[in-house]
């Protein structure tokens, strides 16, 4: 079902008019909510700390990921104490724990399972204070009362999550899908209409730099710096020498992200050609999943890696990628940082 759906969100089919009276009610509501939180009869908690929001307009993988991940690590590379904020998408709560509760996520024992792919992710890559919970709000004053030393806060997929005020929005778009048919949900893929992309300090496109946008201030991001990871030995390989290994060896590809074809297709631009596996976006790994008969190694991407380490086997190697940013949009962070402390001071305004 879900496929076909998401099928149905690259086009004007029948699929999507016959759900377009369900898309208008959608979007009314959307846009009621938000002219609620903007005229302030609905409550924005703002943090005593600056608060960067990553987010999109529409459903699915875009980038948000990597994006956090490289955010962090520029923070900290500038001398800031970042922390993260994630809903955990996908996970289920142990039976003692309130699935509504707040969670810090401590990355050499949180499971993907019970709190979900990409905070587990975040946390094992960045080792910064993660926390999650459907409620922003109550996520973030947990994080900074724990970690008092954490002064900037990242929120991952928080756009439309109002209730927590934001210094900084960055909205990502993919640059290979787009706005798909450009309707709202459940006819397309629109979480908010494309112009609240105006409203956002940047956009961040992954992968193209040819996208119509309606925002002035847009960078293009791309995914680079690939190498492939062992999951049983942790041995590292550069892709063409993995390429290389690899040639006239039957090879296996699985992916449980947003936008699956996206990893096959970048395995093949690197030489490496596999039968492809897709599965669901957040998709908790069987071992029944991974048997492929014949395959002589199995790929997957760093996100599904996490779900599979407990049942992986040596067939098994993830692909590592950093995101890569213009220095423009170092300046640009930095820069609103750096203006947001002055005006904490009460030396100057952003």
């Amino acid at each position: 079902m879900r496929g076909w759906l998401e099928s149905e969100w690259q086009r004007r089919g029948g699929g999507a008019l016959l759900l377009l009276p369900f898309a208008l009610l959608f979007a009314l509501a959307v846009r009621v909510r938000r002219e609620l939180y903007r005229r302030g009869w609905l409550g924005a908690w703002r943090a005593p700390v600056p608060v960067i929001v990553v987010g999109n307009v529409t459903v699915g993988g875009t980038g948000k990921t990597p994006l956090v991940i490289a955010i962090v690590e520029r923070l900290r590379a500038h001398g800031w104490n970042p922390g993260v904020v994630a809903r955990g998408y996908g996970r289920v709560p142990p039976r003692e724990q309130d699935p509504l509760g707040v969670v810090r996520v401590l990355p050499d024992v949180a499971t993907p399972e019970h709190f979900g792919d990409e905070p587990v992710l975040i946390a094992r890559r960045c080792r910064v204070p993660v926390y999650i919970s459907p409620d922003r709000v109550a996520a973030t004053r947990a994080l900074l009362e724990a970690d008092p030393e954490v002064n900037a806060i990242v929120s991952d997929d928080g756009l439309q999550h109002y209730a927590l005020a934001r210094d900084i929005e960055i909205a990502v778009v993919d640059g290979e899908r787009r706005f798909g048919n450009a309707l709202p949900l459940p006819a397309g893929p629109l979480r908010e209409p494309i112009a609240r992309l105006a409203q956002a300090h940047a956009v961040v496109v992954n992968g193209a730099s040819d996208v119509a946008l309606p925002n002035a201030s847009r960078f293009t991001m791309r995914l680079a710096h690939e190498r492939f990871i062992s999951l049983t030995t942790g041995e590292e390989r550069a892709p063409p020498e993995l390429a290389l290994a690899l040639r006239g060896r039957r090879v296996a590809a699985i992916a449980g992200i947003g936008h699956p074809q996206r990893f096959f297709d970048h395995l093949a631009s690197l030489g490496i050609r596999g039968e492809a596996h897709a599965f669901p976006d957040h998709h908790l790994y069987h071992s029944r999943d991974l048997r492929l008969p014949g395959a002589e190694a199995i790929l997957m991407t760093e996100k599904d890696a996490v779900k599979c380490a407990g049942i992986a086997d040596a067939r098994m190697w993830f692909m590592r990628i950093d995101a890569v940013l213009p220095r423009e949009f170092d300046e640009f962070l930095l820069t609103r940082l750096a203006n947001l402390r002055r005006k904490a001071d009460g030396s100057e305004a952003p």
